[in-house]
């Protein structure tokens, strides 16, 4: 199956889902598939926020646990707090860092800067600043095209890195990624677009969580307020759009890093919904990784940690604790 019939069908599901079961998820199916551990979106107990100034901006960081240290990359239409379940699992044997990127969530807002490559470098100054010399990274959406490029060139501080449902610009079938109209949003973006969705925010991204879950209804009405309200802040649609508008640069930076300095070494854990990128996530991360296992979530689109938080979070767990082993 190509990626292009792969992400088509998942569209025309979650639209066929969405016309049954209306534009907004039933309260009372909140219970069904709790996505976080705290309706408030609190991390555990012991975790706590530190705003950590690096490369030029100032990024909002949750940390907590002990042990080897992992970085968690959330992005677009999630913020960090998408990565509560995950957080609170690993916490019991790694140090979690868990950033909102640049100019989202709640880090400072920003303007420039939302090329991948130099967002990589905002992590590497959080790391930096917590003296973490390496760490593994788990990345979904947005958060892979940054952990690309933070495994790219700090291939020596990275040990294992896990991507998810996502592709990486310039890195295996991207040009046929383009093509999909379903991924219109890619070039949406702008003053004129930033008007437009001022005070419509909800509406602008429950088109993302309905036609991209297998099940809108396993996207919990109690994220979608909270993340439109954060979307909603002042600046942060631009960082937004932002980060899809830097594509094209990114996808030329991928592109001569990989001629120049060849696949990633570390060993990378490819996962995708089987609704959604299926077993394209490990074509698209073998074009770019030496050493590349898949991982198929069943009955999830894109949302994996709101639609199937507990196989997710197992897949990665046994990942990150489990023996570097190749596909």
């Amino acid at each position: 199956m190509t990626i292009l019939n792969s992400l088509r069908g998942l569209a025309l599901a979650g639209a066929a889902i969405t016309a049954l079961a209306g534009a907004a998820a039933p309260a009372q199916a909140l219970a069904a598939t709790p996505a976080h551990a705290a309706a408030d979106f609190a991390f555990p107990r012991g975790f706590h926020t530190q705003e950590i100034a690096t490369n030029g901006t100032t990024l909002h960081v949750r940390i907590g646990g002990k042990g080897p240290a992992v970085v968690l990359l959330h992005g677009y239409g999630d913020t960090g707090d998408m990565w509560i379940p995950l957080a609170a699992d690993l916490a019991r044997t790694h140090t979690v860092i868990v950033p909102d990127l640049r100019g989202m969530g709640l880090s400072a807002t920003a303007t420039t800067g939302f090329e991948k490559a130099n967002e990589a470098e905002d992590i590497i100054g959080v790391m930096d600043a917590l003296h973490t010399q390496k760490a593994d990274v788990v990345a979904h959406d947005i958060g892979n095209m940054v952990a690309y490029a933070l495994a790219a060139r700090h291939s020596d501080r990275i040990t294992k890195l896990v991507l998810m449902d996502a592709p990486v610009p310039g890195i295996g079938p991207w040009e046929e990624i383009l093509k999909n109209p379903l991924l219109w949003h890619f070039r949406f973006g702008g003053p004129d677009m930033e008007r437009l969705v001022k005070g419509r925010e909800r509406i602008y991204l429950d088109r993302f969580w309905n036609e991209f879950s297998a099940d809108p209804k396993h996207f919990p009405e109690a994220s979608r307020v909270h993340y439109a309200k954060l979307y909603a802040g002042a600046g942060r649609m631009h960082a937004g759009f932002s980060q899809f508008h830097a594509f094209d640069q990114d996808a030329i930076d991928n592109q001569a890093w990989l001629k120049a300095h060849g696949k990633l070494p570390m060993p990378v854990l490819a996962i995708g919904g089987d609704k959604s990128f299926g077993t394209t996530m490990a074509v698209v991360a073998e074009a770019g990784a030496e050493h590349v296992q898949g991982k198929v979530i069943s009955g999830s689109g894109h949302w994996l940690m709101e639609e199937q938080p507990k196989a997710t979070v197992a897949a990665i767990h046994d990942f990150l604790d489990g023996p570097s082993a190749a596909r």
